[in-house]
């Protein structure tokens, strides 16, 4: 399972497309030698199967956050939330995002159930009204409490849920990166496709860039200030999401993550349990 944001990542500056051959200095990538002879289709999969297995065995997560959005006149909001993850050994993993202000949306929470081949599940608690609404399928490509992340971005994604195609290798930044193309099978998605540049040595996400149905440039994530965790783990200081249709943007601020704090499923990750998740 590729623990993170559907969500989830550019190198710092600019994620469009580069050259896809590396200046003659660049080192090369690390992955090359097991990739040889394999099918783009194939090379995608497996940078991506190599991924999951590295993000893999964290056992729960909790991470606090400030979040901030701002219009296309730079009209900025903030918001301060927290983020709880839990692995579950059969059935796909669990994710509880709550928000602690501003004091109007405090409480609110939403649930999600991720699967590894069947549509997940999805439940927003809303305090002022005092009651879970199931997400349904089809509106899962909603923007999620006004942010320019949709409600499909709040799930751990996971691996079969997409088909892959390694498009190139390029530099970003100092690093260096494989492009690999990832297309949801969900047929709600939002997205015709994504393009993500994974770093060659870590495969931590770096960049992606969304297209929405029809093809068109729709959305781009860049994150930084990468931390390593239990010197496998590695997670992101920052995300920083760009609407390229509309100019507006959400900015994620990650702080204070806590590894095995001994979440439970029938206590934390339940719908009954939203009411009191603040």
């Amino acid at each position: 399972m590729q623990r993170g944001f559907a969500l989830l990542l550019l190198c710092a500056g600019s994620i469009a497309r580069l050259a896809f051959a590396a200046p003659a200095a660049a080192p090369v990538p690390a992955w090359d030698a097991q990739l040889e002879g394999l099918s783009p289709t194939q090379q995608g999969r497996v940078l991506f199967e190599e991924k999951d297995r590295r993000d893999s065995g964290y056992q729960d997560l909790r991470v606090g956050l400030e979040m901030v959005l701002r219009d296309r006149r730079g009209t900025e909001s903030h918001r301060a939330l927290s983020i709880s993850q839990l692995e579950m050994p059969d059935a796909g993993d669990r994710l509880l995002v709550v928000f602690e202000t501003p004091k109007q949306i405090r409480g609110t929470a939403l649930l999600s159930y991720s699967y590894r081949t069947e549509p997940d599940d999805q439940w927003l608690y809303l305090p002022a009204a005092k009651r879970v609404k199931r997400i349904a399928s089809q509106n899962k490509s909603g923007p999620f409490l006004s942010s320019e992340f949709a409600f499909e971005d709040m799930v751990l994604q996971e691996l079969d849920k997409f088909e892959y195609q390694l498009l190139g290798r390029e530099p970003c930044g100092a690093l260096h990166c494989y492009r690999v193309e990832r297309r949801p099978l969900d047929r709600y998605s939002g997205y015709s496709r994504q393009e993500v540049l994974l770093e060659s040595a870590s495969l931590r996400i770096e960049g992606i860039e969304y297209f929405d149905r029809v093809g068109r440039p729709l959305k781009r994530l860049e994150t930084e200030a990468y931390e390593l965790f239990q010197g496998r783990f590695w997670k992101p200081g920052r995300m920083f999401m760009e609407n390229l249709q509309t100019g507006k943007t959400t900015e994620l601020f990650w702080r204070n993550y806590e590894f095995a704090v001994g979440l439970s499923a029938e206590r934390d990750f339940t719908t009954n349990s939203l009411a009191r998740a603040r």
